[in-house]
């Protein structure tokens, strides 16, 4: 008995000299804090629909619309160094990461009213610069609120076991939103005002998404409040002000884990970004299995087997560390994939369907919901490693830099996310589909089945392998990132008594 107490004893002293090395957040910091992805997300699917409004309803035409939206994805691209490099010198009373979190929201919300509400009512020769201009400013906020939201990560708390546990709350938070607003849109939005094309339907959407976020935004800011202040801002804070522009290359060039996991960053969202064109689960359930309901019928379940996953993966990656969290969810993804391809080239996938419960079906759903399931483990471990590399980088240089190294990956996520377009068109243009896409009414050939294996399992695959190998180089996992921690913690010490030390003679 006096062993198990002395057993107890030990280990609430060594979890109080624990918490004591570390800038934990409390539990409900960790569960708010990711909340920014209701307000983040709602605008994003309020404005995947701008192209039906500038279409449609202010008359640019299909053309115009789709240059001038792609056309601001590249300044949106740019947009994203300027507002990372403006963070990490922001040093105000109001903190770092609260006043770009506020006036993202703020931003968006004045701007997508004022596009809605006004833009189809403006005399006709001045819609396109009207819009083009409302359009940019809305970029602005949307990149204030995303890179803020990923910079905040490496201040509301620096310990590697809770880290992976606001990536894990984040990618539920995804889950869930995306499942209530697909439900809102489909079974009432849309059917009210008789779909896409009527103004009514976008001044409706535009309300709720500001309400949404308004909840979205007012919780992580309360989240952070105590913890954006100046002395969790690296080792010496008036380094957050040193920062200039030609100083970015040098951290990018020196940082290995940042490129490493750029190169593992980019490798996925270009593969994830092509499988998940619409044209993939037409041609993958409407005209290889040939029946394409099924691709909505498993929607529910795989909400279901996702959350459990997120649950025991993070709980995992907690233990053993981000790096290894997001492996083991990389090499799930492989394991299934190789599976599934392997079931739908050898078997018969005609037999897969709800309604005949043999192997085929049983084998393809099984696999299925656990492949989509280690997807969204993986996406959810992967943010959590910006704010290791942000720590990484004080021990490297110095520098408490959150901003570059969010841009850095909000940077390559929408550069790389464009390119997925082009590599569906070109696979589709070779197999003979020019002039449209194929649809469920399509029949079955082989050469829409391996279009359809590359598009969909090949490029994952070929992400994923990049991204094992990129992480088996991959320097920072838990053991090294409690060392950085140490490390920060002992600098910061000594620049407190080097600081006390003048103050003293200067005092003398």
């Amino acid at each position: 008995m006096e062993k198990k107490d002395i057993s107890k004893e030990q280990s609430k002293i060594e979890k109080a000299e624990y918490n004591k090395d570390f800038n934990r957040a409390s539990l409900w910091q960790l569960i708010a804090y990711p909340a920014s992805i209701f307000g983040h997300n709602t605008f994003m699917m309020l404005m995947i629909f701008v192209s039906y409004y500038a279409a449609g309803i202010v008359g640019l035409g299909t053309v115009v619309a789709s240059v001038v939206l792609t056309g601001s994805r590249v300044f949106d691209a740019i947009t994203d160094p300027i507002v990372g490099f403006f963070i990490d010198r922001t040093k105000g009373k109001f903190g770092k990461i609260r006043p770009f979190l506020l006036a993202g929201y703020v931003i968006m919300s004045i701007v997508t009213i004022v596009m809605y509400f006004t833009a189809h009512l403006v005399p006709e020769g001045m819609r396109l610069v009207y819009f083009i201009f409302l359009y940019v400013l809305y970029i602005l906020g949307y990149t204030f609120s995303g890179v803020s939201q990923n910079a905040g990560m490496s201040i509301l708390t620096n310990d590697p076991k809770q880290r992976p546990v606001i990536g894990g709350v984040g990618a539920v938070y995804k889950i869930i939103l995306t499942s209530l607003l697909t439900m809102y849109l489909s079974l009432y939005l849309a059917p009210k005002h008789g779909g896409f094309n009527n103004v009514s339907f976008f001044q409706e959407f535009v309300i709720t998404a500001v309400l949404i976020a308004a909840i979205g935004y007012a919780l992580p800011i309360m989240a952070i409040w105590s913890k954006d202040r100046i002395q969790n801002f690296g080792i010496d804070a008036k380094d957050s002000q040193k920062i200039s522009l030609k100083d970015i290359w040098p951290i990018l060039k020196g940082n290995r884990p940042l490129q490493l996991f750029i190169l593992s960053a980019a490798s996925d969202k270009l593969a994830l970004q092509t499988h998940g064109n619409q044209v993939i689960p037409v041609m993958l359930y409407g005209i290889i299995i040939g029946n394409y309901a099924m691709h909505g019928q498993m929607s529910m379940p795989s909400m279901v087997i996702n959350l459990i996953m997120l649950f025991f993966g993070i709980g995992y990656a907690r233990k053993a560390g981000t790096k290894k969290g997001y492996v083991f969810a990389v090499w799930g993804c492989i394991i299934t994939y190789a599976c599934l391809f392997l079931l739908l080239w050898l078997g018969d996938p005609t037999q897969i369907g709800f309604d005949n419960w043999g192997f085929m079906t049983i084998a393809f759903v099984g696999l299925m919901l656990l492949s989509g399931a280690f997807i969204f483990l993986a996406s959810g471990l992967t943010q959590p490693m910006l704010p290791d590399i942000t720590d990484y980088e004080v021990i490297r240089s110095g520098r408490f830099v959150p901003g570059v190294i969010a841009t850095t990956f909000s940077f390559v996520d929408k550069a790389v996310s464009s390119l997925s377009q082009t590599i569906v068109g070109l696979t589709m243009a070779a197999i003979g589909f020019k002039a449209a896409f194929p649809d469920i009414d399509t029949p079955y050939s082989e050469s829409i089945f391996w279009a359809a294996m590359f598009l969909w399992g090949g490029t994952v695959m070929i992400g994923w392998i990049i991204s094992i190998i990129a992480m088996k180089f991959y320097p920072l996992t838990m053991e090294r990132m409690e060392e950085i921690q140490e490390e920060i913690n002992a600098r910061r010490a000594k620049e407190e008594d080097h600081s006390i030390d003048i103050d003293a003679s200067k005092t003398v």
